[in-house]
């Protein structure tokens, strides 16, 4: 094909592409490259099927896909002119605000005809751009599936079908001279419906009601249901042909009539400029970095306490999967959050690696190993972690408390949560704030306005909510960004500008400095409550958290010292002198008395009472106590019964007998069968080692350049095996090898003689080659070596040296000569 001749088919004009245009198609359309197609034909049937083509469209922004709509409901081919005319109009119904709407679509096609023709989706020069047949398929209008434009079919496709005689009776109302040729009539037809003059003329004479029924029909649906004895204004028009039977209830307004009524355009609004995504608040660019720092503070604290809530082995999973909404509220009520919320920390430490099911045949929820070594992280670590994490996730906490397809109720954890378009929102949106000058929030609606021009079809349908899914997603990302510490009352801050474009270190060396330095002192108080006035360290915060209760959370956290949680902490080991030496050495204030009776008085009484296995038993060396636990009405359930004057015996397990003990106001301590006191550690649980949830990937990966050029070069090696010209063994007539469709054959002597002199002349030859599992290919290949039954030759169409074993060639013929054939 010479460089001038038009393409003649989608494979030619793809042919006739330079490498760097065929990468930049399979960069668009990854999903052409799985697996590598042999040669350029196989690129453009693939290029062609039904679910690459809705795939293709689905990435399309509005004007792009407008135009690719225009085309649909044009002449195939299209010159550039006509597909123009479709997008401004004719310029004969509107003034100075039409004529700024065709400025900006005459400069913004050309870019929108790039972008179709990079995807394969159109082709074709200028003066014939035709867009691929499986696009027009589904673009165009039919009675099944109406065009987004909102246009019906032609009048050709409408009467085809229609009796002469009908048709004679259409051309007389409308004024036009009767002929017995349907091809003619309809031409005639055709040609009073595109005729601006005398479709004015014949518009002048319709009813007035005649005009308000093609005023409901001209911008969509098309179509409309008659009776059988229509009212006289669509009696008028369905006489004229301005409305044509589609069935003997149903009619339809023609394209040439709808177009001339929308004085030629095939879109009521076309959108060649992406709405602008409005400021609705400037703020001070330091004071969004601190309010997002502080808020990721936040969110380390949360997720931290969430993990802790599980530390010794978290909720059951339901039987389906996933968290009960009782178990949810209780995550809610402990993190004094909402559900929603509680559902977003709970899939984000899921999502992030530090959650998961332990596997056990009761199977529950407990903190990963990973959880471990996350805590050991510094705190601007910890965030870039989790916000690392949240980027790319499929799995989309919004959706619980709702329902699937099939009605069942989405739980959190659950397996029905993923989305595959989330984390393309989430990039999406976040690179509309990054796009604004810093400090500044971007109002919503404007930013939905244009994510949906961005995105037009995917993700389009309306959901229960009465809206559509990207809608949807885009405002859980506000609400999460805001959450994690993204953003900033409403902007994007610093931090997560550099996280985006520069990394996770980068981003990290921006938080570190306005994260809060971990304090080593706490305030002790007279009312058995220490305050501590910022976040602590950790070996601080974690013992305090076990010898007291956690009463307030905010800018000061406020503990509350118990006789219980004073027993919890003698229970994992310490000693009272361990408590008082560790007050009095990280308190500001003096210890109170009160704390240090406290801290007496149930260290005196702790482990008085001891619990083993028996089924259960209890010991005291103060029979008095004893006789005290079986005279307690509390204690009948325990069915205890003594033993020996220092040992009861129970029925219950020594963990509920410990339970039950400590209710009643004792201090038991839980001994091992060698009669040693057992030291509980708080957060001993862990699953076993496990890997964050995998993402759903939308649709195959974004090839990297490395892969782009490989499969480049293997395609137009391909098709250069495919399309080369080679001489007919019997014949000598020379004819391109697609045309045979079979293999060459010839003897062995035969195929061993042309190889070897392929070899010694350095020339190509054509091959026809089975492999080891029987499949059957043919080649071109330059012969390098001939030695011990094997060619060791360059494999065109592999793009690779190869070794060819001499018996599995069937047959061998020599490429044609420059100019033969």
């Amino acid at each position: 094909m010479g460089t001038t001749t038009p393409p003649r088919t989608l494979a030619e004009a793809l042919r006739a592409r330079g490498d760097e245009s065929l990468a930049g198609l399979l960069r668009a359309r990854p999903d052409l490259l799985n697996p590598v197609p042999n040669d350029i034909t196989q690129l453009a049937t693939r290029a062609g099927t039904r679910a690459s083509v809705v795939r293709a469209l689905e990435h399309l922004d509005k004007f792009a896909l407008q135009t690719a709509e225009a085309l649909a409901v044009a002449p195939d081919p299209a010159p550039y002119a006509t597909l123009l005319s479709l997008l401004t109009g004719d310029g004969l119904d509107d003034g100075e605000q039409r004529d700024d709407v065709g400025a900006a679509v005459t400069a913004a096609l050309p870019g929108a005809l790039a972008t179709l023709r990079e995807q394969a989706l159109v082709w074709g020069e200028d003066e014939r751009l035709r867009l691929v047949r499986t696009a027009r398929e589904l673009l165009a209008p039919s009675p099944q599936h109406p065009s987004p434009t909102g246009l019906g079919p032609t009048v050709a496709e409408a009467t085809a079908g229609m009796s002469p005689g009908r048709l004679q009776e259409i051309l007389v109302a409308s004024g036009l001279p009767a002929t017995h040729d349907p091809v003619s009539a309809v031409a005639a037809l055709s040609s009073l419906f595109t005729d601006r003059t005398r479709m004015a003329e014949l518009l002048d004479t319709a009813p007035v009601e005649a005009l308000s029924v093609l005023d409901r029909l001209v911008w969509g649906p098309p179509y409309g249901e008659v009776t059988p004895n229509p009212t006289p204004p669509v009696k008028w028009l369905r006489d004229r042909g301005l409305l044509l039977p589609v069935s003997t209830r149903t009619v339809v307004l023609p394209r040439e009539a709808a177009l001339h009524l929308r004085a030629g355009r095939a879109h009521r609004v076309p959108e060649p400029v992406p709405p602008v995504v409005a400021a609705a608040a400037e703020r001070d660019p330091q004071a969004v970095d601190r309010a997002a720092a502080g808020q990721a503070f936040t969110a380390l604290s949360t997720v931290e306490e969430l993990l802790k809530l599980w530390n010794g082995g978290g909720p059951a999973i339901l039987r389906a999967g996933g968290l009960s909404v009782r178990e949810l509220k209780r995550v809610a009520a402990a993190l004094e959050v909402t559900e929603p919320i509680a559902a977003f920390w709970v899939e984000l430490a899921y999502a992030a690696g530090l959650l998961a099911s332990d596997g056990e045949s009761d199977e529950r929820y407990a903190p990963t190993p990973a959880y471990d070594e996350w805590l050991d992280l510094p705190a601007q670590d910890r965030w870039t972690h989790l916000a690392t994490a949240w980027l790319p996730a499929t799995r989309v906490p919004g959706l619980v408390g709702g329902q699937d397809a099939k009605g069942r109720a989405l739980s959190a954890l659950g397996p029905e949560l993923d989305r595959s378009a989330a984390p393309d929102v989430r990039r999406r949106v976040l690179a509309l704030f990054a796009q604004l000058p810093p400090g500044t929030a971007p109002d919503p609606e404007t930013l939905l306005r244009r994510l949906r021009w961005e995105r037009p079809l995917r993700g389009s349908a309306p959901s229960a909510e009465g809206t559509d899914l990207r809608s949807r997603l885009a405002l859980w990302t506000l609400n999460e960004a805001e959450l994690l510490g993204i953003t900033g009352r409403g902007a994007l801050s610093a931090q997560a500008r550099a996280l985006l474009n520069e990394g996770e270190e980068a981003a990290a060396a921006l938080l570190a400095p306005l994260l809060p330095e971990p304090l080593d002192h706490v305030l002790l108080q007279a009312d058995l409550t220490a305050v501590a006035p910022g976040p602590l360290e950790r070996p601080l915060a974690e013992t305090l958290s076990v010898l007291a209760d956690v009463e307030s959370k905010g800018g000061a956290t406020v503990y509350r010292f118990t006789p219980g949680s004073v027993r919890r902490a003698l229970d994992a080991g310490q000693a009272a002198a361990d408590l008082h030496a560790f007050l009095a050495a990280h308190s500001r204030t003096p210890v109170p008395q009160p704390l240090s009776y406290l801290i007496d008085d149930v260290a005196r009484r702790h482990g008085h009472l001891r619990i083993g296995a028996a089924s259960a038993y209890v010991r005291c060396d103060d029979e008095a106590v004893l006789n005290e636990i079986l005279a307690d009405r509390r204690s009948t359930g325990l069915r205890l019964r003594r033993l020996a004057p220092t040992v009861l015996a129970s029925q219950a397990d020594p963990g509920s007998l410990l339970e039950a003990l400590r209710e009643m106001g004792y201090a038991p301590a839980a001994e091992s069968a060698e009669g040693d006191v057992l030291i509980t550690r708080a957060g001993a649980r862990r699953t076993p080692p496990r890997t964050p949830p995998v993402p759903v990937p939308e649709g195959p990966p974004t090839p990297d350049e490395t892969l782009l050029g490989a499969a480049v070069r293997a395609i137009r090696a391909g098709d250069t095996a495919a399309t080369v010209v080679r001489k007919d063994p019997t014949e000598g007539a020379s004819a391109p090898r697609a045309s045979s469709g079979s293999l060459p054959r010839t003897t062995s002597a035969e195929t061993l003689a042309t190889v070897q002199a392929a070899a010694m002349t350095g020339t190509a030859v054509w091959i026809g080659y089975v492999n080891a599992e029987g499949a059957a290919s043919q080649r071109v290949i330059a012969p390098v070596r001939v030695e011990g039954g094997f060619v060791t030759a360059y494999d065109h169409t592999a793009d690779e040296v190869r070794t060819f074993a001499l018996h599995r060639i069937t047959g061998v013929a020599e490429l044609a000569e420059d100019g033969e054939g």
